[in-house]
């Protein structure tokens, strides 16, 4: 690719709409003038006498609801001189055939038998019989003033149908212009990568391609191609748009952006159009960077569920933007990047190298990750010396960069609450509890049976997770109603790990239904509140049965889908194999929910004390469950006491999408705030 070169500004083309639009107008508003300039010269009645007695006359119509008849002459009176001079003084377009003048009258009658008495004067070839008429003046009014306003409505309606009332660049004919924003040298973007955290090798990806632009030749010279793109891939709110950011503030060249959605259109071959243009302009501009954001929207893999012989506007843009991709040269110097949260829909065709050459996977931060966001996230804020970003990145588990950065905004607004006149560690305590469990709901009238009924629950989760060696430990409990239905919750501390054996995933099972247990050998009877640990455990059993291949009797089998197919009505597998899934499903949450309540049944006096003391206090931490019923039985460090205890040494890397979600009791409904876990700042005090 040559270097880059200087830009030369190309003069802008002349608006021919804006002349073509006021050109009609003026027309519109002429020929309204010289219909109203138009208007019958006015004679008396004596005069239309005389013109008969002259023989000048050939037609009279006598107009009966308006009071006035109107006059046509012969065509060789028109050519004398008293009438002529008159009638092209009248008109701008010179004498018409008529008619010529009109004569009013008060009364019709004696008009009528003035006129009669005028014809029997005359010879009887001279004589003119007179004509009748009716017209309305809201029948003028419609034709000379409201065409004029049905001109004017039609032009604003199809400028602001067709540009969706887009301002100056907007007008009729720019409809297949594309909507890209371009940031450059003048309209620079102000994030730097110094404002992104916990992508380290993200960044580092897009770096590289900021090289490539600014200096070719380091990578040129050795006979490699510069990548025409770059896909961020990753759940949402982990960065992408942000990282897109970053490289449009950090790289010396233009940088256009745009959403997917901004090349869907209601009219046929407007996405393809923008597509074109968007194109042409960054060649003009190259080297630079287009950055397409959501590109789902217009990249979905063409074919899946298109009804035969329809046609798809959105294939049509798709198809455009395969050809525009695939047709730059290897040193047109334009990258494309483009940042997506469902690449299990898009396009093979779109994926494929040549067109992204790189797919940059952005997932959740891990720990070390998270306290580097915090970090970002905590200098605008006036914070107390006691708040850690290392605590708090060991509290947030499966985290993503847009919920830290809510968590840190929630803690400001809870201290300004407060009249603090700095934010502390409580802060935000209370802000991870509410974005996860949610608004406290102080309010709430809850009986004393009903209270008890939730302190044995989640009692019955504390104990369990405290004597499962496998289960995550339970640090935070409470009996605080938070959320819309949520009358309890409990907070893990999950390992940060990808992998989960099956002796894992059973105590994780066993400790969800600990509350189930406890209510059954608490009051002999059990209550709705367990809906979400059910639904939590059945969704476990399945996997393990029918996804992960964990189960004996079903063997090393996967019925996991991948793709994830729109239309997938069949199963793949028999109904004989669907019993059996089911049976072993149900075979080893029963066997979960025995284990449970007998580990339980021989804890009983803990659940007691536990219960009691949150009956008390509401809400416990793990240092009351250390006092109330001892030290933990197993030796293993958790993530967060060794990264708080050993700096940033990690024992595993981050935790996939599917964190263990926080358990919440519900009267009748399953309403978690959020799928992670954390543990209160309390323990650590």
């Amino acid at each position: 690719m040559p270097d880059k070169k200087k830009i030369i500004p190309k003069t802008p083309k002349p608006n021919y709409q804006i002349w073509i639009i006021a050109v009609l107008i003026a027309l519109i508003f002429g020929v309204t003038y010289f219909n109203g300039a138009n208007s019958l010269p006015v004679v008396s009645s004596n005069r239309l006498e005389n013109m008969l007695l002259s023989n000048d006359v050939r037609r009279v119509v006598l107009i009966r609801n308006q009071n006035f008849v109107e006059i046509t002459l012969k065509s060789e009176a028109l050519d004398n001189a008293k009438y002529k001079s008159e009638l092209e003084s009248n008109s701008a377009f010179g004498v018409g055939s008529g008619p010529h003048f009109k004569c009013k009258f008060g009364d019709i009658a004696k008009f009528e038998n003035d006129y009669d008495e005028w014809n029997e004067n005359l010879p009887k070839e001279q004589q003119v019989a007179m004509e009748y008429d009716e017209r309305s003046d809201f029948t003028n009014i419609i034709w000379q003033w409201g065409f004029l306003a049905f001109i004017l409505f039609g032009f604003w309606f199809l400028m602001r149908r067709m540009t969706g009332g887009a301002g100056p660049g907007g007008q009729i004919f720019n409809i297949g212009k594309s909507k890209a924003a371009l940031f450059d040298a003048e309209n620079k973007v102000k994030i730097t990568f110094g404002n992104v955290a916990g992508l380290d090798e993200a960044k580092e990806e897009v770096k590289e391609i900021v090289d490539f632009l600014k200096n070719p030749g380091k990578f040129t010279k050795l006979g490699g191609k510069i990548p025409k793109g770059a896909l961020l891939v990753g759940p949402p709110g982990t960065g992408k748009t942000l990282l897109a950011k970053a490289v449009a503030g950090e790289a010396a060249v233009p940088f256009f952006t745009l959403s997917g959605s901004d090349f869907v259109e209601m009219f046929v071959g407007v996405g393809a159009a923008r597509v074109r243009d968007l194109f042409k302009q960054a060649k003009e501009k190259a080297p630079c960077i287009v950055f397409i954001d959501e590109i789902d929207a217009i990249g979905r893999s063409r074919g899946r569920g298109q009804m035969p012989g329809s046609n798809d506007e959105r294939e049509n843009t798709l198809n455009s933007l395969l050809v525009e991709m695939d047709g730059f040269s290897t040193d047109s110097g334009v990258i494309i990047l483009a940042a997506t949260n469902r690449p299990d829909v898009l396009d093979s065709a779109l994926m494929r190298p040549g067109r992204f050459d790189r797919q940059i996977s952005i997932d959740k931060p891990d720990i070390v990750g998270r306290e580097a966001i915090f970090k970002v996230h905590l200098k605008p804020l006036k914070m107390a010396k006691v708040v850690d970003p290392r605590k708090l990145a060991a509290q947030t588990p499966g985290f993503a960069g847009a919920e830290i950065a809510n968590v840190c905004n929630e803690a400001a607004l809870i201290a300004a609450r407060r009249d603090k006149t700095a934010v502390d560690m409580q802060d935000f305590q209370d802000a991870i509890d509410r974005v996860i469990g949610g608004l406290e709901k102080k309010s709430k009238i809850i009986s004393p049976e009903e209270k008890k009924i939730v302190a044995y629950h989640e009692a019955g989760h504390a104990v369990a997770g405290w004597f499962l060696e496998h289960a995550d430990p339970l640090v935070k409990v409470s009996i605080v109603p938070r959320g819309v239905a949520a009358l309890g919750y409990a907070q893990y501390l999950p390992k940060e790990q990808f992998l989960y054996q099956t002796e894992q995933l059973i105590d994780e099972m066993c400790m969800a239904l600990g509350g189930r247990a406890a209510e059954e050998l608490t009051f002999g009877k059990i209550s709705t509140g367990a809906l979400s640990d059910l639904e939590r455990v059945t969704k476990m059993a399945y996997s393990i049965v029918s996804v992960y291949g964990m189960n004996d009797k079903i063997g090393n089998l996967s019925f996991y889908d991948s793709k994830q197919s729109d239309y997938n009505f069949t199963k793949p597998y028999s109904e004989a194999t669907a019993e059996t899934i089911d049976a072993e499903v149900r075979k080893l949450i029963d066997s979960a929910y025995d284990s449970t309540k007998a580990l339980l049944s021989k804890h009983g006096k803990e659940l007691e004390v536990v219960a009691q003391e949150l009956l008390e206090k509401e809400i416990i931490f793990q240092t009351d469950l250390e006092r109330l019923i001892g030290k933990r039985p197993f030796v293993h460090q958790t993530s967060y006491e060794a990264f708080t205890n050993n700096g940033h040494e990690e024992e595993e890397p981050a935790k996939s999408e599917d964190e263990v979600v926080p358990e919440v009791l519900t009267p009748d409904t399953d309403n978690p705030s959020k799928e992670e876990e954390t543990v209160d700042v309390k323990k650590e005090d």
